[in-house]
This record gives C-alpha cells, sequence and structure tokens, in this order.
C-alpha cells in the first residue's frame, strides 16, 4: 500500500503504444501532414495564430493517438511554439507558473502523506468490511466513496490519489495483473468518476470556474446547496449506472474474494498502530481537509493549501516525507499539466482561441434559443469543444462568457444553460482533457484505448442522464 504512482513503466505503459507498425506510422503521418496543412494553409488570420493552431494541432494529434508520452508530446509542442517564434518562452512555458499545475503536484505529495497516514488502509478496510466479499460490491463501494470524499476532497487530482492507494490494495487481493479487467475496472471507475463528481458539486477548479462565470456574465447567483440539489438525482444515476457500465465492460476474472478474510485483513492493517510519523501524516492530511472545507470563511487556494502541507511534510523534525518519497512519485503527470495549460495560454496570447471559440459557439448559439435541440446542442457542443482544449478550466472560461451573454440578450435562462454546459464538461474520451485523467492513467492500470470505451458509454448516458434531470427535476426546483 506504499505505492503513489510508478516511477518507471509497468507492463500495461508498453502496451499503451499503438503495436501495429502500419498504424503507428499511421498516427505519425497524420501528427506530421495535419500541422504541416495548417500551418501553410491559405487563410486570412495573423501568422502567429496559425502557427499556433498548427503547433497545438500536432499536441492534440500527438495526444490524441498516443504517438509518444503525454508529457513529451507536450513539451515537444512547447518548445515549438518557442522556436517557431510564436510566443516568448515565458508564454510557452507559462502552465507551469500556474496553481493548478502545481495543485497536481502537491496532491501527489498528499497522496504520499495519506499512505504514510494509513488513511487508505482503514478506508479500504472500511469499505470491503461493509459491502462484502464480492467484486461487485467492492466496485460499488469504491464508487460511492469516491463520491462521498468529494465532499471532504474538493480536488479530483487528490481523490485519484488517495483511491488509487485503496485499489491497489483490493487488485492484489484478488490477485490481479495490471491490464486485466479487475484491475482496469476499478482504476478507471475511480478515476472517471472523480472528474464527473466535479462538477455535480462545487468541489473542483472547473465548477468553481462556471459558477463564478455563470454569476458573473449570467447575473444569476447560485450558491454550493443550489448546485448540489440541483444535480442530486444525476449523481445517484451516475454512480448506479458507472458501477453497471465497469461490471459490462470489465466483467471481473474472479467474481469474490471470500474465504480471504485474513488475507484482507492483513493488507489493510496498520504495523503497530498509531506511530509518531503516522499521527503527524494523519493532523497533516485532516487540518489541510479542513482548510479546504470551510474555504468559503477565509478564502484561502486549495492549491497554496495542498502544497504548503506537501512542504511541511518534508521538513526535517516533521520526517512524514523523504526525498526518496518524492522520487519514486511519477511527475509526468505534473509536466503534462504544465503543458497543456501553457498551450490554452499560447492560443489565448495569439488569438487562437478566441477563432476556435467564435467559431465553435457562433454556429450553436441559433440552435440554443429553439427549446428541442437545445439540450443535445448544449450538451455534445460542449463535449465537442472539450476535444479542442486541454484544460476543463480554459474550456469553461472561454465558452461560458459567451453563452451567458447570449441567453441574457435572447431572453433565455442562464443558469440552465450554464449548467447544462457545466455537466456537460464531464464527458471526456481522452487522457489529454484533464488532470484528473492524466494522474490516473499515470498509474499503468489501463491503457487510453480503455479510457475510450468507458468514456463513450459514461458520456452517453450522461446524456441521457441530463435529458432526465433537466426536464422532470429542474422545473420542480425553478430552474429552466
Amino acid at each position: 500500500m506504499s505505492e503513489i504512482a510508478p516511477s518507471g513503466q509497468t507492463p500495461l505503459d508498453e502496451a499503451t503504444s499503438l503495436k501495429n507498425p502500419r498504424l503507428k506510422l499511421a498516427a505519425v503521418v497524420l501528427c506530421i501532414v495535419v500541422p504541416l496543412g495548417i500551418y501553410f494553409a491559405p487563410w486570412d488570420v495573423e501568422p502567429h495564430t496559425q502557427a499556433a493552431l498548427a503547433v497545438t494541432a500536432f499536441m492534440l494529434l500527438a495526444w490524441m493517438t498516443h504517438v509518444v508520452e503525454y508529457a513529451v508530446a507536450g513539451l515537444a509542442g512547447c518548445l515549438l511554439f518557442w522556436m517557431l517564434g510564436i510566443v516568448e518562452p515565458e508564454i510557452a512555458f507559462s502552465g507551469y507558473s500556474l496553481e493548478i499545475t502545481w495543485f497536481v503536484f502537491a496532491a501527489l505529495m498528499l497522496g504520499a502523506i495519506a499512505t504514510k497516514s494509513g488513511l487508505p488502509q482503514r478506508i479500504g478496510s472500511f469499505i470491503v468490511t461493509r459491502v462484502g466479499m464480492s467484486y461487485s460490491a467492492i466496485l460499488l463501494g469504491l464508487i460511492t466513496t469516491d463520491f462521498a470524499l468529494t465532499f471532504v476532497v474538493p480536488t479530483g487530482v487528490g481523490r485519484v490519489v488517495i483511491m488509487a492507494a485503496i485499489a491497489i490494495g483490493l487488485i492484489r487481493l484478488f490477485d490481479a495483473k495490471p491490464g486485466s479487467n479487475i484491475a482496469r475496472g476499478m482504476f478507471l471507475i475511480i478515476t472517471y468518476t472523480a472528474t464527473i463528481f466535479d462538477k455535480m458539486i462545487i468541489a473542483g477548479a472547473a465548477s468553481i470556474t462556471a459558477r463564478g462565470a455563470i454569476i458573473e456574465f449570467g447575473g444569476v447567483d447560485i450558491g454550493w446547496g443550489q448546485w448540489f440539489i440541483a444535480f442530486l438525482p444525476a449523481d445517484i444515476l451516475t454512480i448506479l449506472a458507472a458501477w453497471r457500465i465497469t461490471l459490462w465492460l470489465y466483467p471481473p476474472e474472479v467474481k469474490s474474494i471470500e474465504g480471504k478474510q485474513h488475507l484482507l485483513k492483513r493488507q489493510f492493517e496498520i504495523d503497530g498502530g498509531w506511530t509518531p510519523q503516522s499521527r503527524r501524516a494523519a493532523f497533516l492530511i485532516g487540518g489541510t481537509i479542513a482548510i479546504w472545507v470551510t474555504d468559503v470563511f477565509h478564502g484561502i487556494d486549495p492549491a497554496m493549501v495542498a502544497f504548503t502541507a506537501a512542504m511541511i511534510a518534508l521538513l526535517p523534525y516533521v520526517g512524514v516525507l523523504t526525498i526518496d518519497d518524492i522520487r519514486k512519485t511519477n511527475l509526468m503527470p505534473f509536466l503534462f499539466v504544465g503543458t497543456a495549460l501553457s498551450m490554452s495560454n499560447v492560443l489565448r496570447e495569439t488569438g487562437g482561441l478566441e477563432l476556435v471559440a467564435g467559431t465553435v459557439l457562433s454556429g450553436l448559439e441559433p440552435l440554443i434559443a429553439n427549446d428541442l435541440t437545445a439540450l443535445p446542442i448544449l450538451y455534445w457542443g460542449a463535449f465537442v469543444y472539450h476535444l479542442f482544449l486541454a484544460s476543463e478550466i480554459s474550456m469553461l472560461a472561454t465558452s461560458l462568457p459567451i453563452l451567458m451573454e447570449f441567453a441574457r440578450a435572447n431572453a433565455l435562462d442562464p443558469l440552465w444553460i450554464g449548467l447544462v454546459w457545466s455537466f456537460a464538461a464531464g464527458g471526456k474520451i481522452f487522457v489529454y482533457q484533464t488532470a484528473v485523467l492524466v494522474v490516473g492513467y499515470s498509474y499503468g492500470y489501463f491503457r487510453h484505448v480503455d479510457l475510450i470505451k468507458m468514456g463513450i458509454a459514461i458520456t452517453l448516458v450522461e446524456f441521457v442522464n441530463v435529458i432526465l434531470v433537466a426536464a422532470l427535476w429542474w422545473p420542480v426546483i425553478g430552474i429552466g
């Protein structure tokens, strides 16, 4: 239970690359030809804007096809932004100066602290002893725990790190390996639901950004409680749907660990009980969560809190973490998130983001005003728009102001539009679309093709989910 994220390649890492030489060659050609076509196309746009779009196309295609590791493709793109003179280096690598990037690093460290405290072992023991010994029951327990943690750990990245330590212990009890249905199912669902629950509860940067845009540009105030109530039926349906989809896509090789109660107890027991180190680690975790939960009173940024806790854990007389703990942690998610956010900043600086947003959203506006087409157009429009931006925050921050202004100008309900668009940001099929998926993927227990399958299934189910909620529940509580 001491693993936080693998530092080297796992057997599954090798499987994530394209095995068929022809497919790999086709992917490489695609990543070269399409960007060059955009770069030399006779468009009536600024040269630096066109060049930025070409490099962005390279990054997105490299991430979609996974011809190289995500962080490597991202760093190559940032280097091209600089080498081609599109922007200055401080803009090309500006993602590493943002709090979200360092929040990812701090969250990885918090996972290490949580492991030292014994928190994952205790949560894992609680889940299994309450829900039963079958894989189906354990899977439902993991999803429910992921949802419950959303209230006290307001970051999908942090929850994935905590839940990952639990899942690794459970996978071992099933004698499963990375790449098995059991391992893939567990890791996929704790990762995917972490990013979905962040949209249905104001608990992450994406939902906080969306709420701010709805209030500022839509002129409608919505509190934490109203947001939670609006999506409460969707929460329940998502938990059940995610559970059934996982069992359907990844039926377990071993259906139960019945008879392994003694191994289960040994797996989650804490050697020597509470040690001074584990007490200090638990105090840091508890203090961090307490400050997160009470942010409405003090306004301290959660990333700052998490990073401070990580730094305190490294102090000599605290001794919760060591330099070896950092060496063992896979920092590829940190590197990738920095490049993804840098890409968004470059697009904003060069005008490419305005061009993309204007092109996509201007085509949607007439259809949003129609009662029959509004919901499907908003949902799938957000899904497609999110493919072009590797950051939920950038996706919401650049699109919601435009939608809110359109809603007010056309006497539409900005809250209804904002909630649908924000909810749709949860549907994803590629790892690069959010740091939460990147962190979950970095453990090496599932492949990017697994995420595509799971993403398509859950995105379709969530579309039906939002139709039911918007049609049957929101009118009852006065939305729409």
